[in-house]
């Protein structure tokens, strides 16, 4: 466990990355990431002149508090109110600083919607903060010898964001600045971090949904201690983009629609004996080929029932009645893309985005799977299936002889041994001496034959 960066002192940071003398700027220094850094910086790292910049500088709330504490500790700290997006505002910003050493561009912005939701002002919001201001930045200050030039981007740029296609794409930028400033010699360092605990600035609108949703990835959420320490841990990697993350690998699952792709061969690694799993959709059909109709209907509810709770974060398929709508239940664009992924990966079907709006009860939705599945037409090939019915329907009606009944009975136990007793290559089984030759291997037999052997035994006429 990472301990506590506060309260170590200046001696234990890594030497020759952050300078005792110069001006260190952090942007976005009214947010939550913004003012820990800041913090961390001048009670572990013992820098004492800090430049911190954010839209709204001194009058942003909780501002004054820091610039007290700071300076108690201390620091020389100035705030100032600039737009890092405005080339002209960092350009001068940058010139009152002529002693610059290092910068850590915190500053970023969320608008999340589904990728074919988002609108030219969602993608106007989200990705100047980290397209516009970190080249800004990173020209600007070219002709400098900075010891340090740090982005705060996010995972999101490296595996993908459920709704965060902007985001996605604006952290992918980052990363490349910092990637292209390396391979010129210049320093860099793209942080692209994985969750941070609830708090406030971008992470305060995250729903508890969403939370659950991330945890299924294996994804944990990270506590300013764990943040600071993983902070110190990077830039002594000499990389020009590194993750800092928590993983839960017990909770990857290397078959779940919401396992991330670049992390499916970890997931599989972490499964005792490196077993495969068949494939979820076959296993589905397999389950539901030998139901009625009716009872098809009714597993594939419940399939969706359950699905749709995890999507929403419910305790149980219990709090999603078959005929409520998922809009009633709080359903939301990524709650809605998030159970289509879940259900297409189950059932092997390509299926919308637009599924439960479309299909708005888990009733609706349900009818549409077994309609997708077309398991009537997969029965009509299996000759096997075909025999099974005849005799459920003439079952139906059971003789009125309890000798007939228990003998009945008997001889489907008997058929059913001889069934799963037979070997998984389609070979006969060792016979029984108890079995005579009606009980041969029915793997081979066709339909006529099937047919004419329950009529021998049943009756069936």
């Amino acid at each position: 466990t990472p301990g506590d960066p506060s309260a170590a002192g200046p001696a234990d940071a890594s030497p020759g990355v952050w300078a005792a003398t110069g001006t260190t700027l952090v942007t976005g220094a009214t947010g939550t990431l913004g003012r820990l850094v800041a913090r961390h910086l001048v009670t572990r790292h013992g820098v004492r002149d800090l430049l911190l910049a954010a839209r709204r500088g001194g009058d942003a709330p909780g501002m004054a508090d820091l610039l007290t504490e700071l300076t108690g500790l201390g620091a020389t700290v100035r705030a100032e109110a600039c737009d890092v997006t405005d080339r002209a505002a960092l350009a001068a910003l940058l010139d009152s600083a002529p002693d610059l050493r290092a910068v850590v561009h915190t500053a970023g912005t969320v608008d999340d919607a589904t990728l074919t939701a988002l609108t030219p002002a969602q993608v106007d919001a989200v990705l100047p903060v980290k397209t516009e201001a970190v080249e800004h930045l990173h020209e600007l200050t070219a002709d400098r010898d900075l010891d340090a030039f740090v982005v705060f981007s996010s995972l999101a740029g490296t595996m993908g964001g459920a709704g965060q296609a902007n985001y996605a794409a604006a952290n992918a930028f980052a990363d490349a600045v910092c990637a292209r400033r390396a391979a010129a010699g210049l320093p860099a360092l793209s942080l692209a971090w994985g969750p941070w605990q609830r708090g406030e600035g971008m992470t305060a609108g995250v729903a508890d949904s969403d939370l659950k949703r991330i945890a299924r990835a294996g994804l944990r959420q990270l506590d300013p201690r764990e943040g600071m320490a993983l902070f110190d841990a990077a830039l002594t990697t000499g990389a020009s983009v590194a993750v800092p993350v928590r993983l839960d690998t017990a909770a990857l699952d290397p078959g779940s629609p919401t396992t991330p792709v670049l992390l499916r061969a970890l997931a599989a690694g972490t499964r005792k004996g490196g077993t495969e799993q068949a494939a979820p959709a076959a296993g589905l059909r397999e389950r539901l080929l030998p139901l009625s109709e009716a009872d098809r209907t009714a597993a594939l509810v419940e399939l969706v029932r359950a699905e749709a709770a995890t999507a929403a974060g419910l305790p149980s398929a219990d709090a999603v009645p078959s005929g409520r709508p998922f809009q009633n239940l709080g359903f939301d664009s990524l709650m809605a893309v998030d159970l289509r992924n879940r259900l297409s990966a189950l059932t092997g079907l390509r299926l919308p985005a637009t599924l439960v709006f479309d299909h708005p009860t888990p009733k609706d939705l349900a009818e549409l799977l077994h309609q997708g599945l077309d398991l009537a037409s997969a029965q009509a090939l299996d000759p096997a299936v075909i025999a099974l019915e005849a005799l459920e329907e003439t079952l139906r009606t059971p003789a009125a002889d309890p000798a007939r009944r228990s003998s009945l009975a008997l001889r489907l136990r008997v058929l059913l041994t001889k069934l799963e007793e037979t070997p998984a290559t389609g070979g006969p089984a060792a016979a029984s001496p108890a079995e005579d030759d009606t009980d041969a291997d029915l793997s081979g037999a066709s339909t006529e034959e099937l047919l004419s052997l329950i009529g021998d035994e049943f009756g069936i006429r």
